[in-house]
């Protein structure tokens, strides 16, 4: 069974690899066929194409090995093709869809310049769109009544998949910092992947620094970016900025319990009915990956807070997110127990939300009946 499940992983992924590299080869003929240059003209832009997809394996081959200046020129440019592909490919797909219907005029699509300025000025406006509307950052407020005891009317900002390494840097940390502090909160959360893959950014600009102006109590449980970068050494960085991880454990403040599982990245990660706690208590679970909501629900579990999903980031990749998960993004609700998905504060990648959002949540804890 084991051998049959790892052969049908690896088919997987060499299929998965197929249709990518096919996807790549369409974007470079249509490239080559737009544009109305010379042979070496269009050699050369196509070249630049597939040089901006190698940054990817650059970055990732040896990115910690390189110059900082170049792991973030890898880093940035080979996420940012990424996303730029995804748009040419589905702008080339329609435009060739188009033509078979004798909607588009073949002419557009071979040595045309009206073709290749409505190519890449689509691309390019979605990108600069895309840019501008992750750098806004929506504050999502949500309140619960309780009758379980409190020691006082709680605010706790929650946010997820801040991603702190070559791209989002510590100027951009700072920001983020200042307005989770305009909240006043008695409580900050994070459910995981503050780090992007690798501790070496972070200890390199010393990003513990801007998280310890956080004026709170900071938690954190793992993400699956950290168990990339290592779990030690996240660990040790999460220490050394002030924030306290619960992996595995629960921590009181406020009068409530907070739990913090591990990832699922670790398959041996505890069940969620040892981590509960014994009295009647108000409990808010952190759960970086949005798996078996159901667990929750069967454990009294008041509020849950995960990420992850960063709701597919750029749009079409949210209709996938919608297909994998229960609730990819949003407030939901299982009998007694309510939870929250967070597209993320930051993102992985290029710096792009199309069709999705960058938020923090404001979340009011209040006596009561709902």
């Amino acid at each position: 069974m084991y051998s049959a499940k790892i052969w049908k992983m690896r088919s997987s992924f060499v299929i998965i690899l197929f249709v990518l590299f096919a996807c790549i080869a369409y974007t470079c003929w249509r490239i080559w066929r737009i544009l109305p240059f010379s042979p070496l003209g269009k050699s050369v832009l196509a070249f630049l194409w597939l040089l901006c997809f190698l940054m990817v394996f650059l970055h990732y081959g040896g990115g910690d090995r390189l110059p900082m200046w170049l792991s973030v020129f890898t880093y940035e440019t080979g996420t940012s093709w990424m996303i730029a592909f995804v748009y040419v490919l589905l702008v080339f797909l329609l435009l060739g869809l188009g033509m078979r219907l004798h909607l588009v005029p073949a002419s557009l699509l071979k040595d045309s310049p009206a073709g290749t300025c409505l190519v890449a000025g689509l691309v390019a406006a979605l990108l600069v769109y895309g840019n501008f509307h992750y750098r806004h950052k929506y504050r999502e407020v949500i309140e619960i009544r309780t009758e379980k005891p409190l020691e006082k009317p709680l605010t706790v900002v929650l946010a997820s998949d801040l991603h702190a390494g070559y791209h989002n840097r510590r100027p951009e940390l700072a920001r983020w910092v200042d307005r989770i502090n305009a909240e006043q909160p008695d409580l900050v959360l994070f459910a995981g992947d503050i780090l992007d893959g690798a501790v070496r950014p972070a200890l390199e600009g010393n990003y513990a620094q801007v998280f310890r102006q956080i004026a709170a109590p900071v938690y954190a449980c793992l993400g699956n970016h950290e168990y990339l970068a290592g779990t030690e050494p996240s660990a040790a960085f999460f220490t050394e900025a002030g924030i306290r991880l619960l992996r595995d454990s629960s921590a009181r403040e406020g009068g409530i319990c907070i739990i913090g599982r591990d990832d699922r990245s670790n398959a041996a990660r505890k069940d969620l009915r040892a981590l509960m706690p014994a009295d009647t208590v108000f409990t808010l679970l952190l759960d970086h990956q949005p798996y078996h909501l159901e667990e929750a629900e069967a454990c009294g579990v008041d509020f849950q807070f995960s990420g992850h999903t960063h709701y597919g980031q750029v749009w079409p990749g949210n209709w996938i997110t919608d297909a994998m998960f229960e609730k990819a993004f949003g407030a939901h609700r299982r009998g007694n127990t309510r939870y929250y998905v967070s597209s993320g504060l930051g993102i992985w990648g290029g710096k792009f939300r199309i069709g999705t959002r960058s938020e923090f949540i404001v979340l009011h804890i209040r006596p009561g009946v709902e």
